[in-house]
């Protein structure tokens, strides 16, 4: 009794796989439907054949015709999870190095601000940097992570010219950001930590 009941949860299991699999490739083919193909006639497009000549010298080829693949920017989403995943990490290299943002100054907070503003006009797309939308998302996470308002962030946003510490913390963020999109870390140079340390006096 106990083998059979095994025996149906195991059926029952390559079931649901087969259905899942039913499922994915149907969404694939969906998502990125196979280029129709066509066919061209190989002798009318060169010179010196004649469109007289019998079928049976033509050669016919069937062309598939494909987009290539663009590396779009994160839609806002993502780039909302990438901007968290940037400032955990960033918040953990700090406290490592011996700087708890939680109990940093405020302007040690905003500094962390700018330099993830940095990082989010690196991970959006060239129409989405420097924009309100932006800065607001950014204002938004960075006000959770260390307890600053977001009227503040915004205002240091706007103000990111004024000050040579909030311009090497964007500058940092910027390219920290473009690094660790492709390599899946944050180079020391271009760290949170580095930024503040280097620029400002805490």
């Amino acid at each position: 009794m106990m083998v059979n009941g095994l025996i149906l949860l195991v059926q029952l299991g390559l079931l649901a796989l087969l259905v899942l699999l039913a499922v994915k490739m149907i969404s694939l083919m969906r998502a990125e439907p196979l280029a129709a193909g066509h066919r061209e006639d190989w002798a009318g497009n060169h010179p010196g054949t004649h469109q007289s000549e019998p079928a049976s010298r033509h050669s016919e080829w069937p062309v598939a015709v494909r987009k290539p693949v663009v590396d779009a920017a994160p839609d806002r989403a993502e780039l909302i999870t990438q901007l968290h995943i940037l400032a955990g990490l960033q918040e953990r290299d700090c406290r490592v190095n011996g700087l708890d943002l939680s109990t940093a100054p405020n302007a040690v907070k905003t500094y962390a601000a700018v330099w993830l503003y940095g990082a989010g006009c690196a991970l959006s797309d060239k129409t989405n940097r420097h924009s309100s939308a932006l800065a607001a998302t950014v204002a938004q996470i960075a006000s959770r992570k260390t307890g600053i308002r977001q009227s503040e962030i915004v205002e240091a946003i706007d103000t990111l010219t004024a000050s040579t510490v909030y311009l090497a913390c964007f500058k940092a963020g910027l390219e920290g950001a473009e690094f660790w999109r492709f390599n899946h870390y944050v180079p020391p140079t271009s760290s949170l930590y580095e930024a503040i340390t280097a620029n400002a006096f805490i």
